[in-house]
């Protein structure tokens, strides 16, 4: 996925009330902006770190511009992070389409935010006249807090908890269902569930993979020009101490 415009650098001041921060261009102008995260953003607001916005190009828009790559300070160094959780379902489809994620390959459709379980919508179903339908649920990752360890979530999801567990009603009904992580960075090569943040999360984690949901993890190559998921994670089964 390519940005549709080129990015404009600039410096994070603050990011509050979970969908706004204010950041500093480079001729010393502040800008609010929109802040497509709704997460805790753990390790990736802090002040004075190096970020980069789009330009919607939209005058009639509230904010016109958006937070897209936050510069978080790493255990290796600065990396870029993808901020924007409206993303991953798009960079996640690309990946599929591509022949990337080879667990999921092989359908001859891809349906976005089809109806099922009780008032939720899958992310993606996929299908194909000879296979059982594939039920993808999307989550984005960004939380770094040891050296090449990647964990989600960064804070409690009583929403992703319930995913989880209507993915689990989805093999009980005798379909495939997939929890499908894209990890918007670049700076590790496992994966595992934050259970000291949202214990509940991690439990349904657990529940979900003894009945048979599948757990796939991809990673991100990041740049100011695109982002795609390109490179498969080891997913680490979480410790409930």
């Amino acid at each position: 996925m390519q940005f549709a415009h080129p990015l404009q650098e600039a410096v994070l001041i603050q990011r509050y009330k979970r969908f706004l921060a204010d950041v500093r261009l480079p001729d010393g102008d502040m800008l609010t902006v929109h802040c497509p995260n709704p997460g805790a953003m753990m390790g990736l607001n802090d002040p004075g770190n190096r970020c980069w916005i789009s330009d919607s190009h939209n005058p009639k828009r509230k904010l016109r511009h958006t937070l897209e790559l936050v510069e978080a300070q790493a255990p290796e160094g600065p990396v870029l992070v993808g901020m924007n959780t409206m993303l991953p379902n798009k960079l996640a489809r690309e990946a599929i389409e591509a022949g990337r994620i080879p667990e999921l390959s092989g359908y001859d459709s891809i349906r976005p935010e089809v109806p099922y379980s009780e008032n939720s919508r899958i992310d993606m179903l996929l299908e194909h006249p000879d296979r059982r339908p594939c039920y993808v649920e999307v989550k984005n990752v960004h939380l770094v807090r040891e050296l090449g360890l990647h964990e989600f979530p960064d804070c409690k999801t009583a929403r992703g908890a319930k995913h989880l567990d209507d993915l689990t009603g989805v093999v009980a009904a005798g379909g495939r269902a997939v929890m499908l992580y894209i990890i918007q960075r670049s700076d590790g090569d496992r994966m595992t569930l934050a259970a000291d943040l949202d214990r509940n999360y991690a439990e349904a984690f657990i529940r979900a993979q003894a009945a048979g949901v599948e757990a796939i993890a991809i990673r991100c190559e990041i740049s100011t020009t695109g982002i795609e998921a390109l490179h498969p994670v080891q997913m680490i089964a979480p410790e409930l101490s």
